[in-house]
């Protein structure tokens, strides 16, 4: 059986792989299962999938989960020293889904000779890709991407030679507010940024998919994940979300990938490539969708696009920065603290006021690197506090 790890399990990410891994029960085994704080969730999950270790990354959770896995042989740890453990246990497949800079360490720890690490944790990527990718490869580590739009140009890329790429382009669905109006777009409240039209994410990822932020990120992961340069990366607007990427040839062809919007989809893939699994997902049904639509992004009502595309050129430390800043930034947002556009305008200035320097060469400068951004964007949150636009 194939033994599989999961980081992140009570997240989005994490019931989408165990929703697969339930159909599966003859060809995987669950190792390890680590979470954040929902002790609860977590030991209900490590006893229904029947794995070996679980992980919770609140200490103070730590005594719950012992209580909650007592007596099934289940073995449990808290805090930073366990979640580690859950990543560096041996595992053929490692789906590293636990969100923001928090999900770099412990991804990198679950690095092996011979692994499949199915990354969906952005940040990794964003804060520090080059020594990811490069340390993945001295170690002989696999990586896979788990976010649609990279699943897809993943299995696009391989229709023709690398060298006979001419464009890669990642579809957004637009966001809450894809037609609204900047005025409108400047007085949005948390709740209303939360109603992602296609997507059941968590809080985090769903405001950066309203601000478009996420794209962004996702054109950095792309440009380390594929070696593909700035220039021939962008974002296409697509509201069904039923395109997942596409990639032009020189020779005219362009291939895409489409499915019904559901995180299982690419899930499924990197746990069963170069195989395929049966899934529950729906099946797409082009005739009764009846059309496809595509559009430009708009730079002016979603400034954060345009200042991660700005990043992605300057390359160096630019990235780990507008990634730390946009984490505190969404945070603010998410609390009331500041507005839909106070995101944007404390990542713009964070970036402006922090010493530019080089790609960070460990996990540890990445994290040194964050801290600094994160002191700036909050220093930053009175003077953006009562501005909304």
């Amino acid at each position: 059986m194939t033994s599989v790890s999961i980081l992140g399990a009570t997240g989005s990410v994490g019931r989408s792989t165990v929703k697969v891994l339930e159909g599966e029960r003859e060809r995987f085994r669950v190792e390890a299962v680590a979470g954040g704080r929902d002790a609860a969730g977590l030991a209900d999950l490590a006893i229904h999938l029947g794995a070996k270790f679980a992980a919770v990354a609140d200490d103070a959770a730590g005594a719950e989960l012992k209580a909650r896995l007592a007596g099934t042989g289940i073995a449990c740890g808290a805090g930073r020293t366990a979640v580690l453990e859950a990543a560096a246990r041996d595992a053929d497949i490692v789906v590293a889904g636990i969100s923001g800079i928090a999900g770099l360490e412990p991804t990198v720890a679950a690095f092996g000779a011979g692994r499949r690490i199915g990354v969906a944790n952005k940040e990794c990527l964003v804060a520090a890709g080059a020594f990811f990718t490069g340390e993945a490869e001295r170690v002989g580590a696999e990586i896979f991407p788990v976010d649609s739009e990279h699943n897809a140009i993943f299995q696009a890329l391989s229709a023709g030679p690398r060298a006979a790429v001419e464009k890669v382009q990642i579809t957004a669905s637009g966001g809450p507010f894809r037609t609204a109006p900047r005025e409108a777009i400047a007085k949005a409240v948390p709740a209303a940024a939360l109603k992602h039209p296609n997507w059941s994410m968590g809080a985090k990822i769903t405001i950066d998919s309203a601000t478009l932020m996420n794209k962004g990120l996702e054109l950095i992961e792309a440009h380390h994940l594929f070696g593909v340069p700035p220039e021939q990366l962008e974002v296409i607007v697509h509201p069904e979300s039923i395109v997942h990427g596409l990639v032009a040839f020189e020779d005219g062809s362009v291939v895409a990938v489409l499915a019904m919007p559901d995180m299982a989809l690419p899930i499924a893939h990197c746990l069963s490539h170069p195989g395929r699994l049966p899934t529950t997902c729906r099946k797409l049904d082009l005739a009764a969708l009846g059309r496809l639509t595509f559009e430009a992004p708009d730079l002016d009502r979603f400034p954060c696009l345009s200042l991660a595309l700005s990043a992605l050129g300057e390359g160096g430390a630019a990235p780990t920065i507008l990634n730390g800043a946009n984490e505190v930034a969404v945070a603010a947002f998410l609390e009331g603290r500041i507005g839909f556009y106070g995101i944007s305008a404390i990542v713009e200035e964070t970036l402006a006021l922090a010493a530019r320097g080089a790609a960070p060469a460990s996990v540890a400068e990445a994290l040194q690197l964050d801290a600094e951004a994160r002191r700036i964007a909050l220093s930053l949150l009175p003077k953006f506090a009562a501005k909304a636009s």
